[in-house]
């Protein structure tokens, strides 16, 4: 039998910049939409476009089977499904607004008792870049529902299924946050550090982006199976090599009045895991002292 490929109709409630954005994808797809918001005047340049503006959230989850949220937080997001009880049963929720893991779980109960299948999902962009070629989505909750849903939410970005645990996708959220935000401060402080020489940030970044789509992913690529195995030779550089460097790293910041609180840090764990007898290991071997 062929497929059916008419465009599924979704629901969007929300519609700040991120939760716009979203519901201008599904238009821009082909996707019948229908939007709510609280301040209902946001829905005005979705609805010029094609949208459909509901006037309650009770109204908006009952126009349509699948239902896509992305809200201020999970509290806004229970006060707002609230009005919408009676007409939760029999359909799905994509959760796409930003929470914890164990909100996620907690949601993800109170949805399987009122009938209401559920998935949570992270987005992994701004919101300029939904719907684009780099834009990536993970979700986490029954498989079948992403199967089922996959081409409508593609409209907004590569979807990755993260397994049946809903708290996975918010997990993989905050942790690769932090993986951003590592790897943005270690540019910056590369910046402030070579800047104080009067090198400009144009000219260093082409070679500090070689350096880590090259070394760098290569190393967390080695790294990784190590971390899996709980065994960490040194065979490419151990911690006692790293630690001087990162001295060197001090020294440079610390005579160029260049904040060192990053580099600090990154030196107290290297010396905590020589103390503890771990100086021939590789960098990997600082996950230890994390999980500690």
């Amino acid at each position: 039998m062929p497929h059916d490929t008419t465009p599924e109709p979704v629901t969007v409630l929300g519609l700040g910049a991120m939760g716009t954005a979203l519901a201008d994808a599904f238009l821009a797809a082909g996707h019948p939409t229908v939007v709510w918001n609280r301040s209902a005047a946001k829905a005005e340049p979705l609805v010029a476009r094609g949208a459909v503006r509901a006037a309650t959230p009770a109204e908006a989850v009952a126009a349509n089977p699948l239902i896509v949220a992305c809200v201020l937080d999970y509290d806004v997001l229970r006060t707002v499904l609230a009005g919408a009880e009676p007409v939760l049963a029999g359909r799905t929720l994509v959760n796409l607004t930003s929470g914890s893991p164990e909100q996620a779980r907690d949601l993800a109960d109170w949805a399987a008792a009122h009938d209401l299948a559920y998935l949570d999902g992270a987005i992994m962009i701004t919101p300029p870049g939904i719907g684009g070629p780099h834009a990536t989505l993970l979700f986490s909750g029954a498989p079948d529902l992403l199967a089922r849903h996959r081409a409508t939410l593609a409209a907004l970005g590569e979807p990755v299924d993260l397994g049946p645990d809903a708290g996975v996708a918010g997990l993989y959220d905050t942790a690769l946050l932090g993986l951003m935000w590592s790897a943005l401060t270690g540019w910056l402080h590369g910046v402030a550090l070579v800047g104080a020489d009067g090198v400009r940030a144009a000219d260093f970044t082409p070679v500090a982006t070689r350096w880590l789509a090259g070394a760098v992913v290569g190393f967390i690529d080695r790294y990784t199976t190590q971390v899996d195995a709980g065994h960490y030779p040194g065979d490419d550089a151990d911690l006692d090599i790293h630690l001087a460097a990162m001295r060197h790293l001090l020294h440079a910041g610390r005579a160029r009045g260049v904040d060192t609180a990053l580099p600090e840090l990154l030196a107290r764990q290297a010396e905590q895991a020589i103390a503890a007898g771990h100086g021939a290991d590789s960098y990997a071997r600082l996950v230890e002292v994390m999980r500690k």
